[in-house]
C-alpha cells in the first residue's frame, strides 16, 4: 500500500507511504490516494492531517512511468491529478499538511491544497519543471500567485529554484516553519484541537474563503455570504453550546453539529 489512512478519535491522518521513492506517486498510488480521500470523507472525522513517511513529504509524480511523446499529458492531468487537488481543496473538514524534506510537483500541490501548511525549516518546496520542459501543474500557479505574487511565481518557475520551509514561511507561501523534530507533534496537536472545535462553523468560513478565491468576491458579496453563514451556524448545536458555555463561564464541548 502506498497510502495509509489512520484515525485517532475525530482526527484522520493520511500518510503518503512510498519512502523508498520519496513518496513519489505512480498511477497505482494516485488511485489509492483518491480512494483514501473518499474513505476519509465518509468517516466521521472533524479534521484531516496529511503527511509523508520517510525522508520527504512527496517528490511529485513518479516519472519512471512517464512515456514522453506517447502519453496524453492533458488527459493525465485532468483525469488523474486535478481530481485529487480539487478533492483536498474542498475537503469537508479542516485540513493540515505537515511537510518535511522534498515537497515537489504534485506533492507541492497536495500540500498547498490543504487549509493550513506547516513545514520543517529545511523542507524543500517547488516544482523544478524547467529541468524537464514541463509546465507547473497541481494548482501551483494559483497557490503561488495568490500568496507570493506573480513576479515571485514566475521567477521560481523560470529558474526552477527550490525554497526552504523557512523561506516559504517568510514569503507567506505556508503558515509557519519549525525544526523538523517539532513538526509532526505540533501539527497533530493543532489539528486535534481544531477537530474538537465548532467545525460546522469552521466549514462555513472555509466555503466563504473558497468562493472569494474562485469567484473573486468583493466586500459587499462577502458581507452577504457571512450573514448567511452566521445564520446557518446559529442553527447548530455547537452555536447553542458555545453561547451557553460563554454565559455560564465554562469551557464549551463542541460536537461539530
Amino acid at each position: 500500500m502506498a497510502i495509509d489512512l489512520n484515525f485517532s478519535g475525530s482526527l484522520g491522518e493520511l500518510v503518503l507511504n512510498r519512502p523508498t521513492k520519496l513518496n513519489a506517486l505512480n498511477n497505482a498510488a494516485f488511485a489509492e490516494l483518491g480512494e483514501a480521500l473518499e474513505r476519509a470523507e465518509r468517516a466521521e472525522i472533524r479534521a484531516l492531517l496529511v503527511r509523508g513517511e520517510g525522508a520527504g513529504f512527496c517528490a511529485g509524480r513518479d516519472l519512471s512511468e512517464a512515456e514522453p511523446g506517447k502519453e496524453d499529458a492533458e488527459a493525465l492531468i485532468e483525469e488523474v491529478l486535478n481530481p485529487i487537488i480539487k478533492r483536498i481543496a474542498s475537503f469537508p473538514v479542516p485540513t493540515f499538511a505537515a511537510v518535511h524534506g522534498a515537497c515537489l510537483g504534485a506533492g507541492f500541490g497536495i500540500a498547498l491544497a490543504c487549509d493550513v501548511v506547516y513545514a520543517a525549516e529545511d523542507a524543500k518546496f517547488g516544482s523544478p519543471f524547467a529541468r524537464i520542459g514541463a509546465v507547473l501543474d497541481s494548482g501551483g500557479h494559483s497557490f503561488m500567485v495568490s500568496r507570493i505574487g506573480s513576479h515571485r511565481t514566475l521567477e521560481l518557475i523560470y529558474t526552477g529554484r527550490l525554497i526552504s520551509g523557512a523561506e516559504a514561511a517568510n514569503l507567506g507561501l505556508i503558515n509557519a516553519s519549525m525544526p523538523r523534530e517539532r513538526l509532526l507533534e505540533h501539527t497533530r496537536a493543532l489539528a486535534a484541537r481544531v477537530a474538537a472545535g465548532p467545525t460546522a462553523a469552521f466549514m462555513e468560513s472555509k466555503r466563504i474563503v473558497r468562493r472569494i478565491d474562485e469567484e473573486a468576491l468583493g466586500l459587499f458579496a462577502v458581507l452577504k455570504c457571512e450573514a448567511r453563514a452566521q445564520g446557518a451556524a446559529g442553527r447548530t448545536a455547537d452555536y447553542k453550546e458555545g453561547i451557553s458555555a460563554f454565559q455560564q463561564k465554562r469551557e464549551p464541548k463542541f460536537t461539530g453539529r
